[in-house]
């Protein structure tokens, strides 16, 4: 994974801890989520209308 290895994985965990603070953890974690989801929402709805608007290209070229 990106070569790093456990180590440095955990070196990474603590600087985060330190900087952000363990309470504050769950709601960074939570937000990065919602983001994630809302950006896969969001190419997917995207996908949707292209393909949309294939069907309505091809129609109008049949008429």
């Amino acid at each position: 994974m990106f070569g790093l290895g456990s180590q440095e994985l955990i070196i990474i965990l603590v600087i985060v801890v330190v900087l952000f603070g363990a309470k504050r953890l769950p709601q960074l974690g939570s937000g990065v989520g919602k983001g994630i989801r809302n950006f896969k929402k969001g190419l997917n709805s995207e996908d949707e209308a292209v393909e949309g608007d294939k069907g309505k290209i091809e129609n109008s070229d049949e008429a």
